[in-house]
């Protein structure tokens, strides 16, 4: 029986994950989704204002979709949040710097009755990249360390935790974005290691992972020892060989992003789109624009119709999305546990506290000089970064704080600052390494690395390291100013000894 082309198009409309914009769902969005069977979106911050909201456009979502929906969420921890309101996660790193299987299980658990109660049923966390490159742009605090084994534990009890709760988690980015230092949002990173090294490094938290991860997302990584050719997310070599034939792994694969520039400037959505199903994605994530989901549908209708996506091996994809479903349904319930949580993740943000260089208390009511960014916008992963105004606030419960902002580091003169005796203290706040300048000429008394760890390494002063910038990660360096806390923390990357 010939299908219609409308009808080939709502099998594409079940392979696909969208995005659409804002608040509400719009007329044109609704229509879209409905007349190609999509079952599949994935949230962001743009999408979220509040519980009430999120919840209400979760169940429209819901009742448009059907049964089977797929809402998901990048609910990873430390600066990669998109719902900022509830409990708020420490990074992958922090957990590291813990290093307590309990407290990753007893995190995972909590993100994930946050997010079940506001309608989702699928995270896209946790990330198990090994961070061994330390200039890297877009992991770093991110990744649970450099260890394959223990980025591994910490990582599978995160998992563990979370689908406790109900909620699926989807691993990430294999077969591993660690060693790299571009950012696959803006061009397309190779990794150029030996298949031995990436086998014992790269790809171990990946293959601990087969056979516990109900989904895995793919990298949009050349990994020349396997394919010279294709990115992981495009290469049946890795997809289909390594993953599925050489690992047996039976869960969900979906693509990262298929709008970032080093797929869509590349290759195009479309043909992306086709070339990954064929590689073995089960889901294409077309996250883009109306018009390049229209182009995407297209691509893998016309490539159903020609029989360059067999028909067989498509509906063996859509039983494995639709198992996904049904294994973890969007069953919102009241959120009940939120006092509860915020325990659970004050103790990680406090747990990860992690020292460099034997910092210095300053005394209580001393003149502090704080120094740090004025503001740091989302760079798209990304939430945006703490305001100076938040951090000066908080630390004026303890000092009399002048608060000196910049907006450009390298341009910003170190040693024009007053000589008036203040304790100067830095406060890093973005994911991005210092340059030159910086490196070279900033001395302050104490650095607080609020963000990404490495930046510790930058400035040469003592430093206190938070993973992140959240609430209870300025509490916890309150504390420990105060000298109610110790900083006992250790940096799971190599680097910091």
């Amino acid at each position: 029986m010939t299908m219609t082309l409308n009808e080939l198009r709502k099998i594409a409309g079940q392979l696909i994950m969208i995005r659409f914009p804002g608040p509400v769902l719009d007329a044109a969005t609704a229509r879209f989704i409905q007349a190609n069977g999509i079952r599949a979106v994935c949230l962001f911050r743009g999408n979220m204002t509040d519980s009430r909201q999120l919840a209400a456009l979760t169940a429209e979502l819901r009742a448009l979709m059907g049964p089977e929906s797929l809402i998901a969420i990048d609910q990873e921890g430390g600066a990669v949040v998109r719902s900022t309101w509830v409990p708020a996660p420490p990074a992958a790193m922090g957990l590291g710097a813990a290093d307590d299987t309990s407290l990753a299980e007893r995190t995972g658990a909590a993100v994930a009755r946050a997010v079940k109660a506001l309608g989702f049923n699928w995270n896209f966390a946790p990330v198990l990249d090994l961070n061994n490159n330390p200039h890297n742009p877009v992991i770093a605090e991110r990744s649970f360390g450099a260890e394959p084994q223990r980025a591994a534990e910490l990582g599978m009890a995160w998992m563990a935790g979370s689908h406790s709760e109900g909620v699926a988690c989807c691993v990430k980015h294999f077969p591993g974005h660690g060693d790299t230092h571009v950012d696959s949002h803006r061009d397309l990173p190779t990794v150029d290691k030996p298949l031995a090294e990436l086998e014992q490094f790269e790809f171990a938290p990946f293959r601990q992972a087969a056979s516990h991860a109900p989904a895995m997302m793919t990298a949009h990584i050349v990994y020349p020892a396997l394919d010279p050719d294709y990115p992981a997310t495009m290469s049946r070599r890795i997809l289909h060989q390594l993953l599925r034939e050489e690992w047996n792994y039976q869960g969900v694969i979906i693509t990262d992003g298929m709008d970032m520039h080093a797929i869509a400037g590349r290759y195009g959505v479309g043909k992306a789109a086709v070339r990954a199903l064929a590689a073995g994605a089960d889901m294409v994530m077309a996250l883009g624009t109306p018009e390049t989901q229209e182009e995407t549908l297209n691509a893998i209708a016309d490539a159903l119709a020609s029989g360059e996506l067999a028909m067989d091996d498509m509906q063996t994809r859509l039983a494995r999305l639709s198992a996904l479903a049904r294994n973890y349904p969007c069953q919102p319930r009241d959120y009940l546990e939120d006092a509860a949580d915020r325990v659970v993740m004050a103790e990680g943000w406090r747990r990860a506290l992690s020292a460099r260089g034997n910092p210095q208390r300053p005394p209580a009511g001393a003149k502090v000089r704080l120094v740090m960014r004025q503001d740091v916008v989302s760079d798209g992963v990304s939430e945006a970064g703490v305001p100076a105004a938040t951090v000066a606030a908080s630390l004026r419960k303890l000092y009399d704080v002048d608060l000196v902002t910049f907006d450009d580091a390298e341009a910003f003169d170190w040693s024009a600052l007053p000589h008036d005796g203040r304790y100067t203290i830095l406060a890093s706040t973005s994911r991005l390494r210092y340059g030159p300048r910086a490196r070279d000429g900033w001395r302050p008394d104490l650095h607080l690395a609020l963000w990404n760890p490495y930046q510790a390494l930058d400035i040469a002063a003592p430093a206190l390291m938070t993973y992140g910038f959240a609430a209870p990660a300025l509490e916890a360096v309150n504390a420990w100013l105060a000298g109610e806390l110790e900083a006992t923390g250790r940096v799971p990357v190599p680097g910091f000894e």
